[in-house]
């Protein structure tokens, strides 16, 4: 007779033939879901001190099993653990190890549990702190940017439209904008996290238990703000981490947009800004080139935090209630995608602190673009009386002629003004200097250099205030 497996001494034996070996392949999890071990510890102290408390385990069991599981945090933490595949999961790995240090009562913490409800608590631990890491990788990307916007309050650039130049604006009106964003994925990973924040323990399989056991305790211990309402719905829901994907790939898509112009930004053609030597990289053939690498790979993570979302969608899509092995598939990709987004929260923080803008540049590509083209149609609106859509035709015909004598509009003298339009006058002129531009933009959110430093003022009191 076959000597029996690890896996049958475990969850008994009601099979008489033995496991392909393909079988084990396929159903094993432990490669990767081994990075739960913390959260499996952590819930399995908790679940042993509600077992104690209503009387399900004794005193000296208990102490066994916590001590016991101290032992095997600390072979955790020096690497010297046995996983073993055979053992298929985490939960499996720890609670064979449990009972050869302790005895039969490491075989008694898995009363009135289940993998399921076990599973469904630590992956959900793990979401919720890489909701709290996502939270503060956040913060200081926008604090990079806050420290970018407040010493380019003042610096006129191009403001773009179809990658086309269209107003002036200011550097730090352009950077607000990515602070404005970031808050908003702050708020959606602070939502998510806020959703996710019931326990699914002591739901056991799906039906919940016989066992008199304190939900409400075990949540209160692991930091949950109350059980699940529903015992099926706790074993089977991976919401949270839908929700934590879906967050995350809107992170990633403003980070993308960041990248992109960072690449644009620091490229020979727009030469608006200068990528510091700590996140460039050189060519293996031109020596010349300085390539803005790490912008570029933060820009294509984006792909990998997308297609985690997509693949765990499709996972879940056609799935019955309460638990099938389907859902063993939602932990790789949600690692993956946590991976990802901290990196790149990380090395965009690190680009923007070394970024350095070119003043002159900026400001020489607003004069040379048109770009107060809008301020002297304002300009006959207010002061001539001209309908827009008239002012609008008007200055597209004085645009014209400029372009043909090769130069701006502030390149037209007076004379050339009035022969298209006679109603202009010298102080037409003022309008079409950018820096007054963006001054005159006072509207609340404008780019006027007092509108940003307010909102620059607005935005570091809320970090202040904010908790994580």
């Amino acid at each position: 007779m076959a000597e029996d497996s690890e896996s049958e001494r475990v969850l008994g034996g009601r099979f008489s033939g033995v496991q392909s070996e393909l079988l084990e392949a396929i159903n094993a999890s432990i490669d990767f879901d081994k990075r739960l071990w913390r959260q499996d510890i952590a819930a399995s102290l908790a679940h042993c001190q509600m077992l104690e408390h209503v009387g399900i385990l004794s005193a000296s069991d208990a102490s066994s099993i916590r001590e016991g599981l101290a032992a095997i945090q600390s072979e955790l933490e020096c690497g010297e653990f046995r996983f073993s595949a055979s053992l298929e999961d985490i939960h499996m790995n720890i609670e064979m190890r449990l009972t050869e240090l302790i005895g039969e009562a490491g075989g008694r913490l898995h009363t009135a549990r289940s993998r399921n409800d076990q599973v469904a608590t630590d992956f959900r631990l793990w979401v919720r702190e890489r909701c709290d890491a996502a939270l503060t990788g956040l913060g200081e990307l926008m604090q990079a940017l806050l420290a970018q916007a407040e010493a380019g309050a003042d610096m006129v650039m191009p403001g773009f439209t179809h990658l086309q130049a269209a107003q002036p604006v200011t550097w730090g009106h352009h950077m607000m904008a990515y602070v404005e964003m970031f808050g908003r994925d702050r708020g959606r990973f602070r939502d998510c996290r806020s959703r996710m924040n019931e326990s699914p323990l002591g739901a056991a399989a799906l039906a919940g238990t016989s066992f008199p056991v304190d939900r409400h305790m075990t949540a209160d211990i692991l930091g949950f703000d109350r059980p699940m309402g529903n015992s099926i719905d706790a074993v089977s829901d991976r919401d949270f981490a839908l929700e934590y994907l879906a967050a995350a790939a809107t992170t990633s898509a403003h980070l993308s947009r960041l990248a992109e112009e960072i690449v644009l930004w620091s490229s020979h053609q727009f030469a608006f800004a200068k990528l510091g030597d700590s996140f460039t990289t050189g060519s293996s053939i031109m020596p010349q080139k300085r390539n803005p690498d790490a912008a570029e790979l933060v820009r294509a993570k984006t792909g990998r935090v997308n297609g985690a979302l997509i693949g765990l969608l499709t996972v879940i899509k056609g799935l019955p209630l309460a638990y099938s092995k389907d859902l063993q598939e939602d932990k790789e990709q949600v690692f993956d995608a946590a991976d990802s987004l901290k990196l790149s929260l990380a090395a965009m923080t690190g680009m923007l602190a070394g970024l350095r803008p070119d003043a002159a540049r900026l400001n020489e590509a607003a004069r040379g673009s048109y770009a107060t083209a809008t301020d002297l149609a304002d300009w006959l609106v207010r002061e001539t009386g001209l309908p827009f859509r008239e002012a609008h035709a008007t200055v597209s015909r004085l645009v014209l002629a400029a372009d043909r004598k090769g130069t701006g509009l502030e390149g037209l003298t007076l004379a050339e003004l009035r022969e298209i339009c006679s109603g202009i006058t010298e102080q037409a002129q003022d309008v079409l200097d950018t820096r007054k531009s963006v001054e005159s933009r006072l509207s609340y959110g404008g780019t006027a250099p007092v509108r940003v430093k307010e909102q620059i003022q607005i935005w570091k009191e809320k970090l202040a205030c904010e908790p994580v």
